[in-house]
């Protein structure tokens, strides 16, 4: 399995949109919705919701909770760091940090941790939404320049360039 390159980005505004060329250069510009390294966005997302997974299975003593409390709020941390400031914002509207020295309860931890999955995987619907956009952006583009064809030329015959 191949890593993706580490100077990879999604842009994701615009997806969708009618004029998304317009948007999308606004956006580029402005780095507003953009991910860096959507390697690293999937592989925290994946820990965190194996994470989830245990701790809906597993009653939690205190320092285990302290410890999921340590691995959240890197991994929010992590997350905020691969993206634009506007999905930097909106993750800690949605995921802020565990209040320092205080160990939170396992109904804490699964409620933060399940919003955090939840936003997650609304982001990787968005990353997709976004390629498959463009993609059918490119097709379109491709059928328009097949159906123009090549343009004609003056040719006479046995003249070759």
């Amino acid at each position: 399995m191949s890593e993706e390159p580490k100077d990879s980005k999604v842009f994701l505004s615009g997806a969708g949109d009618s004029d998304s060329g317009a948007k999308d250069d606004a956006n580029v510009e402005s780095g507003s919705e953009l991910v860096m390294s959507p390697a690293k966005v999937l592989r925290i997302g994946s820990m965190i919701r194996a994470l989830l997974e245990e701790v809906k299975a597993a009653p939690l003593d205190i320092s285990s909770r302290t410890r999921l409390a340590e691995i959240y709020d890197t991994s929010v941390a992590e997350l905020g760091g691969v993206m634009s400031e506007d999905l930097t914002e909106e993750l800690k509207g949605f995921a802020p940090a565990f209040r320092g020295g205080e160990v939170p309860s396992e109904a804490e931890l699964r409620i933060a941790q399940a919003q955090l999955v939840g936003w997650l995987e609304g982001l990787f619907h968005g990353i997709q939404a976004t390629l498959m956009a463009q993609q059918m952006d490119s097709r379109t583009q491709l059928q328009e320049l097949r159906a123009r064809g090549l343009p004609q030329g003056s040719s006479a015959p046995g003249n070759y360039l």
